[in-house]
């Protein structure tokens, strides 16, 4: 089958057709079984991805990295104390010398208000694919791989699958808006059932939402709550996370006294964790997903987080073949 997506960029898959999105999913499905087989994929020999971190990460680094390997490439572990950028290097020039250099450009930017801006230009300037390794607004890898486990456990057609996004409470550090707000773009239009529960404080970006639900004209549902239990009720699948409220603030809050109402917004809802007695509100054979990492005790009990029901290490490993149908597809490989 012919490639048509070689040198194509990915910030967001909402750009992407659905029969692109599937070609995703069907070469990742491959290329997951050649390595249970054992089989090799050198599907990319010598080529070279540039990775530039601007915050450093378990899943997406060695995910990427390792599907570069595996697909017989190279990967560069950079960040910006590594390379210019520190010095003041433009966007413009990042992307122009690196194209030159190598077949494929990955970016983690997810400061807020900064990072998709930057991603983007530099796309705008480069001559090689550019992939979005998380920004403030998308993060379309771990989206393509939350489908593909979807796919794995549910079946493939996804139509009327209820799927329970809900914000939860956490402590660890603030998290950006961009992982609900990829799978809300995604998953409706492979017919899912989407509801989406946060509290007031804690909304997506109304251009997303709006975007979203364009998305649902053609298929599957997009419903807001606020009202954990409301979401997680009959659900088929239940992804509880924590995301801050940057909507009503510029950068996480830059005074004294918008940190201390995002502290105080964040401590109201105290109550709102995944334990077992609200995920027994979900279908009996419902499935736990997250990103990762948990806020464990907070976002999710050990007791539902690590039982039976929990498929985030199914989620996990899936970022890699992911990865690797990504990358093999955008640099020009044919497989599958």
């Amino acid at each position: 089958m012919k490639n048509i997506l070689t040198g194509r960029h990915l910030v967001t898959f909402d750009t992407w057709t659905i029969e692109e999105i599937i070609r995703v999913l069907d070469t990742s499905e491959y290329l997951k079984r050649l390595r249970a087989r054992g089989e090799a994929s050198p599907l990319l020999p010598y080529k070279t991805l540039f990775m530039i971190f601007f915050e450093q990460s378990t899943r997406t680094r060695n995910s990427m990295e390792a599907a570069m390997t595996q697909l017989g490439g190279h990967a560069h572990d950079l960040t910006p104390d590594k390379m210019q950028i520190t010095h003041g290097e433009s966007p413009r020039d990042t992307a122009r010398v690196l194209s030159r250099m190598g077949e494929c450009i990955a970016i983690r930017n997810c400061f807020y208000g900064i990072g998709n801006r930057y991603i983007e230009e530099v796309a705008g300037e480069s001559f090689i694919p550019i992939v979005s390794m998380q920004d403030d607004v998308y993060h379309p890898l771990q989206a393509i791989a939350d489908l593909m486990t979807m796919r794995e456990h549910l079946g493939k057609n996804l139509s009327g699958a209820r799927v329970a996004i809900t914000w939860a409470y956490a402590t660890t550090h603030a998290k950006p808006l961009s992982v609900p707000q990829s799978q809300i773009l995604l998953f409706p239009r492979f017919g899912m059932d989407v509801v989406v529960a946060h509290p007031k404080e804690f909304p997506l970006q109304e251009n997303i939402l709006n975007r979203a639900r364009e998305n649902c004209k053609d298929s599957g549902k997009l419903t807001i709550v606020h009202d954990m239990d409301e979401a997680v009720r009959d659900a088929d699948i239940v992804i509880p996370k924590n995301w801050g409220g940057f909507g009503f603030f510029d950068e996480y809050g830059d005074t004294d006294e918008e940190k201390r109402v995002m502290g105080e917004n964040l401590e109201k809802h105290r109550d709102w964790i995944l334990n077992e007695e609200r995920f027994a509100l979900a279908r009996d054979d419902a499935r736990v997903m997250h990103a990762l990492p948990a806020d464990r005790g907070n976002e999710v009990t050990d007791g539902v987080i690590d039982s039976e029901s929990s498929i985030i290490y199914d989620e996990a490993e899936n970022r890699l073949h992911t990865a690797k149908g990504v990358l093999s597809l955008v640099m020009g490989a044919d497989a599958g």
